[in-house]
């Protein structure tokens, strides 16, 4: 990362300003001689390589229009005109080209709309007349155009937003009916499904919300009802998201999209754009740069400054298939305070920690419960699963047990084996020892009492049902498996860091029902309540780890014949080095495990383990069992 982005304290205004500036400064080399387009890189997505280099073009506007609406200084705006001149001329080599529906350019329309609205002074009023006339009918297209069900109905709404601004033939029956639209996605309490849906995650706050918040901050004086009501909603949701973030300011890693990384705060901005005091200033301000901190913190860019695909390094693993070279860039959309006087009350307030909060809070619309330590340093959530959407890795992002902002979670590596599956937070299993299944989409997900409770089945003849109990700092799983065929089993803790060059034997502790790996980064365990199964410390294939290259996961290994099996799982991580001994020798105890939970497991699973292995054994199935278990 470069030294005026590094360096950076991020803790002022003009820290901030300074840091929009060295995030783009890389950029320059990489626009192409008409300027229309940026290219950052050879890798792929879904769209063409036009639009992916559109993409480079558009994306850093989302910091640079606020810079400039606040009075920021940025030297070139000249780049931006000729390559909005180009881009949108039918005769020149460097045209976007026409669009059909769903097009991927209608993302990057939102960005050059939202510059029409606030800064038309710099993109706008220096073009020529022809020029001018060329973007408002290449803008135009997407009021003729069918766009995705979901936060790409905003995208709509920003366009015009800017052409109603500039006088430019905006559309505002397309404008309202796109309105209309996203308020079919409202669920209450503050949350959005993103479309008709069952995924709630950080479209929820980056863009339901943080694109509604712009429109009542652009549009309130035509609009006020509706304007007000987005406002009360962002309000009711901003306590609950609080939740999403550790006192380090570090968000919970989860769903898609988390090459976009500080966007996940950018949601904090939008609030302030719209002048919605949800918290008090002090707490947004602190939850907003103490975020943008613990990024600039991470190995996000590549060794010529640019922003890469990846989370906490540079990491193609973790991809969606529409995530190209320049996708990063939709991290800027943190910098929207960038816009309000250097009076307002988010950047005269003092930063604030987070008040105190619960170390248990549910979240229905979600499916969610999050945790907490006291100190706040590890957040993490115990997860019912969504209906995820069909993507890569889809079950890792979506339907794992838990998520911690601490550890991350791991996708699997194509290859067969436990090594490279993403067992982390996640029972897998297994009947020939090579190829694992894990939860997926469930048939059933349920709050009951404390607990989140969901039904999956890795093969038609095998039934899980799963219940999560929260007890901060630990967390207890409790698996009632059916199965009409042999298995083996492997559940994972959460995922912890692997130094190079560790003195892996000490940092290795593993036995009958239990797994505990020991780094400098932080620790991570996994119990067996039962003492059934077996301990063992996996090696994760490099790379598949969002915040770190280098990972272990403790891991359970059991197997089981068919019939009905209950399996009864502690698990512990804390970052960091402090004392963690203590805790880990006082593990939940069975019977408080919860009320509702108990009335249904055989009193056998809560006070006394079940009799001794049965010793007829399959030939085929002992010899996996010694293959995979090591025995």
């Amino acid at each position: 990362m470069q030294t005026g982005m590094f360096d950076n304290p991020l803790r002022s205004r003009a820290d901030l300003q300074q840091a929009v500036r060295a995030l783009f400064s890389p950029l320059k080399a990489h626009f192409s001689p008409g300027r229309a387009r940026v290219k950052l890189g050879h890798t792929a997505a879904v769209y063409p390589a036009r639009t992916a280099e559109l993409e480079g073009f558009a994306r850093p506007l989302w910091g640079l229009v606020p810079l400039a609406a606040g009075g920021g200084d940025f030297a070139d705006w000249e780049l931006y005109r000729v390559g909005l001149t180009h881009g949108s001329d039918p005769q020149h080599p460097e045209y976007w080209g026409p669009t059909g529906d769903r097009d991927q350019a209608y993302v990057e329309m939102a960005a050059l709309g939202f510059a029409l609205a606030l800064v038309p002074e710099r993109v706008w009023e220096p073009l020529e007349p022809t020029a001018r006339a060329n973007l408002a009918a290449w803008l135009g297209q997407i009021n003729r155009a069918k766009l995705v069900d979901n936060n790409w109905q905003f995208f709509r709404v920003l366009v015009n937003l800017g052409l109603a601004r500039v006088g430019a033939g905006s559309d505002a029956a397309s404008l309202s009916a796109a309105l209309d639209q996203i308020d079919t996605f409202y669920l209450g309490d503050g949350w959005y499904s993103d479309g008709p849906t069952m995924r709630r995650d950080y479209y929820v706050p980056f863009a339901m919300h943080y694109y509604g918040l712009l429109y009542a901050g652009l549009a309130s004086g035509g609009d006020p009802q509706r304007a007000d009501r987005l406002r009360e909603r962002a309000a009711a949701f901003a306590p609950q998201f609080a939740h999403w973030f550790a006192a380090d300011g570090a968000a919970l890693p989860f769903g898609r999209s988390l090459t976009y990384r500080f966007a996940q705060g950018a949601f904090w901005g939008a609030l302030t754009f719209a002048n919605v005091e949800a918290l008090p200033w002090g707490v947004i301000k602190g939850l907003a740069l103490r975020h943008l901190r613990w990024w600039f913190r991470r190995s996000i860019a590549q060794d010529d400054g640019c922003l890469s695909i990846g989370y906490a390094y540079p990491n193609l693993n973790i991809a969606e298939g529409y995530n190209g070279p320049a996708s990063p860039y939709w991290a800027l959309k943190f910098f929207l305070p960038l816009a309000l006087s250097k009076k307002h009350p988010f950047w005269l307030a003092e930063e604030a920690p987070l008040p105190e909060l619960p170390s248990v809070h549910h979240q229905p619309h979600a499916g969610m419960i999050l945790c907490r330590d006291r100190a706040g340093a590890h957040v993490f959530a115990l997860n019912g699963t969504q209906h995820m959407p069909k993507l890569r890795h889809g079950a890792e992002k979506y339907a794992k047990f838990a998520y911690s902002t601490a550890f991350g979670f791991c996708v699997s590596s194509g290859a067969n084996g436990l090594s490279q599956t993403a067992c982390d937070s996640m029972l897998a299993l297994t009947d020939d020892g090579d190829h694992y299944r894990l939860r997926e989409e469930p048939l059933e997900t349920t709050f009951e009492g404390d607990m989140l409770r969901s039904l999956w089945k890795p093969w038609p003849e095998v039934e899980v049902e799963t219940w999560l109990l929260p007890c901060p700092p630990w967390h207890v799983r409790v698996h009632r498996l059916r199965t009409k065929k042999s298995l083996l089993s492997s559940e994972g803790g959460f995922a912890a860091a692997r130094p190079e060059g560790a003195d892996e034997g000490a940092l290795r502790h593993q036995g009958e029902g239990f797994a505990l790996a020991s780094y400098p980064i932080g620790w991570s365990g996994i119990r067996d309540l039962r003492a059934k199964r077996k301990g063992e410390i996996i090696n994760t294939a490099p790379n598949t780890n969002l915040l770190y290259p280098r990972t272990v996961i403790p891991a359970l290994l059991g197997w089981h014949l068919p019939g009905e099996h209950w399996l009864v799982t502690a698990v512990l991580a804390l970052p960091g080095e402090g004392a963690w001994l203590e805790v880990w020798n006082d593990p939940p105890p069975l019977p408080g495990i919860g009320r509702g939970l108990r009335h249904q497991l055989p009193r056998t699973v809560l006070y006394r383990p079940l009799l001794k292995k049965l010793p007829n054994y399959v030939q085929k199935f002992v010899g996996v069992a010694n293959r995979v278990l090591k025995l």
